[in-house]
């Protein structure tokens, strides 16, 4: 399944996606890559898109929080 990308504005993500029902988060970086997060309940994707600072949410709540691949 193809990960609709939503792009945010953010000195460290380029975009995010997510799929509700496998519980994926994509994250896509401006320097690192693509990551996709597994378990991430919606709620945390919610808090995610509507933080403040994109970078600052991740690092407090998904980084080192949930398991990860890097895609690219």
């Amino acid at each position: 399944m193809q990960t609709h990308m939503i792009p945010v504005e953010s000195s460290k993500i380029n975009a995010i996606g997510y799929e509700a029902s496998p519980m994926i988060l994509r994250v896509e970086f401006h320097k690192d890559g693509v990551f996709e997060y597994y378990g991430v309940p919606e709620l945390v994707y919610n808090d995610f898109m509507a933080a403040d600072s994109h970078g600052t949410y991740f690092t407090r709540s998904i980084k080192n929080r949930y398991r990860y691949v890097k895609l690219s």
